[in-house]
């Protein structure tokens, strides 16, 4: 099976040593733990390890609510101290304070957890200053094809559109396969942690929302009106999607406003951060050809890859979008150092693609044949 080279791999091994701790969090199942091993495996013979998995109840209980002195005892002569899946352990905070305070530099400690709830937020407190965090997420348009080549890129637009970028979906010789395992991802691990974590009594509501959700990608979404369509309160739902965005399954965009009356200023843009997830919710894999949310498929892949994009270049972004009442819209803006650029996405060919200013935004469309200069 091929193996990718992850864009993140070189920012962790240079991280390493610094007196940190190297936090990698991300969805299950987005190569976490083959991207920690990468790193182990650059050090090679320099490094002594000790691993510690947060899913065996055992590790758990050694890392939990330790002393100093029990830690050092577990520990023993290891340089390099790797913890999978770190936010099952109930006192990571704690535990990972005393090692990095105690030991600095003169051992690493990498650290992966596949929630931002209750490994970034657990963390926050007692380790401000003392982490490097990183988010890994589906596989990059640049991960799988690095060189841009338009031929290869224009093969891959429609599985990755209809069958996203999860590693293991994208190995996959068949079709068949990939939804198979699409299936199992979204049954067993794309939310797992919520339900486990958050104690929510009723899976079947979470996956209603979703797959509501789903069918609402790319629109503004009403808690108001989604309260109503599952049958619980505002709250509630608003409290769901807020965990689902910590679990990398879906991201929001708030809109652009400078507070003039004509702004729409309360609703949301909802995006997956897979389009095979989102897919999967809706039970279509229809080729795009027989779609009628082909470009809103295409919308919701290419402001995903970009923001993947500037959270690997640790860019400071600000991302929107622009809607008023009176009919002007930018499907998504971008705002560095109080400069906004804005984008247009359409997935048919268009006769012109020049830029374009709208509501005083500079604007691009973006259509397939504009890719690279968006991604790469």
């Amino acid at each position: 099976m091929r193996i990718y080279s992850r864009i993140l791999a070189k920012k962790l091994i240079n991280s390493c040593f610094k007196g940190k701790i190297i936090m990698l969090v991300g969805a299950r199942q987005t190569g976490k733990t083959t991207l920690s091993n990468t790193v182990l495996e650059h050090f090679g013979k320099e490094i002594h390890v000790k691993k510690f998995n947060g899913d065996d109840p055992i590790d758990r209980e050694l890392l939990t609510n330790k002393s100093l002195t029990a830690l050092q005892q577990l520990i023993g002569n290891a340089n390099f101290v790797f913890i999978d899946e770190g936010q099952k352990v109930g006192t990571i905070g704690q535990t990972l304070k005393l090692l990095v305070d105690h030991y600095g530099d003169s051992i690493q400690i990498l650290v992966t957890g596949s929630s931002s709830m209750h490994l970034l937020d657990a963390t926050q407190e007692p380790l401000t200053g003392r982490k490097y965090p990183y988010t890994l997420h589906p596989l990059s348009l640049s991960e799988i094809e690095p060189i841009y080549d338009p031929l290869s890129i224009t093969k891959q637009q429609e599985e990755r559109l209809i069958y996203g970028s999860y590693p293991h979906v994208t190995q996959l010789p068949s079709l068949k396969e990939k939804v198979q395992e699409l299936k199992e991802i979204t049954s067993s691990y794309l939310y797992r942690d919520i339900l486990e974590f958050q104690q929510i009594k009723n899976p079947d509501i979470l996956h209603k929302l979703l797959q509501a959700l789903a069918l609402q990608t790319g629109s503004e979404v009403s808690y108001t009106e989604l309260s109503g369509l599952i049958g619980i309160d505002k709250n509630t739902v608003e409290k769901y999607v807020q965990l689902l965005e910590q679990s990398f399954v879906l991201f929001r965009l708030s809109p652009y406003g400078r507070n003039k009356r004509r702004e729409i200023s309360k609703l949301r843009k909802i995006f997956f951060w897979d389009t095979g997830i989102r897919n999967t919710l809706i039970q279509n894999f229809n080729p795009l050809s027989l779609r009628n949310d082909a470009g809103r498929l295409f919308e919701n892949w290419m402001i995903a890859e970009r923001m993947k994009k500037n959270s690997y270049e640790q860019k400071l972004v600000s991302s929107y979008f622009w809607r008023t009442y009176d009919g002007n819209e930018i499907d998504y803006i971008e705002e560095i150092n109080q400069e906004k650029k804005g984008y247009e996405f359409r997935y048919k060919k268009q006769k012109s693609t020049r830029p374009f200013e709208k509501g005083e935004v500079q604007t691009s469309l973006i259509t397939p044949e504009q890719i690279k200069d968006f991604l790469y």
